[in-house]
């Protein structure tokens, strides 16, 4: 296996997360939270599509997905660009508010469609290209992109959870 078809395989595992994690809620349970100060199944979701599609355009240097259409609308937020819900408050959690399940799951099929192209493109050698010397050590586009899968991995897994006690009340 090289390195394209693996991580093309990672990550074409999430769209179908995605959409078994929110098919068939209503806005309102997509809102849902199980306690005070958690994370809703929809901000779960709408968080995870935020970070691939802000890092990927990012490693593109091309516009972000939620900026260039009329995604932001229908979360009922603005379209700012770095509003990835990195650090968010409950207040801000509660505010993102999906339309739909159809709306968590078509902006991610939009990111993801982005990913999959930016991935059939890659080559061995371009993992090893620092993509943010900010860090100690630098970020490579390897990690980086090994980064953004284990964060929506994680969250999808999350979002599945909160799935699952919302089901069980």
């Amino acid at each position: 296996m090289d390195v394209n078809e693996l991580l093309t395989e990672t990550y074409d595992r999430l769209p179908d997360l995605v959409r078994s994690a929110v098919d068939g809620l209503s806005p309102e349970q997509l809102r849902w939270t199980p306690g005070p100060g958690s994370n809703s199944v929809g901000w779960l979701v709408w968080h995870l599509t935020r970070v691939q599609d802000h890092h990927v355009a990012d490693l593109l240097a091309a516009e972000q997905v939620w900026t260039g259409g009329d995604w932001a609308g229908r979360f009922a937020l603005a379209a700012d660009p770095d509003n990835t819900g990195y650090g968010h408050s409950p207040d801000q959690v509660a505010a993102v508010r999906p339309e739909s399940a159809q709306a968590l799951v078509d902006y991610y099929r939009a990111v993801a469609d982005r990913t999959g192209a930016f991935l059939t493109g890659l080559r061995p050698a371009d993992l090893d290209r620092v993509v943010d010397e900010s860090w100690d050590p630098p970020v490579t586009l390897g990690v980086r992109l090994v980064s953004v899968a284990e964060d929506d991995l994680q969250h999808v897994g999350q979002a599945a959870f909160v799935r699952g006690l919302l089901e069980a009340r």
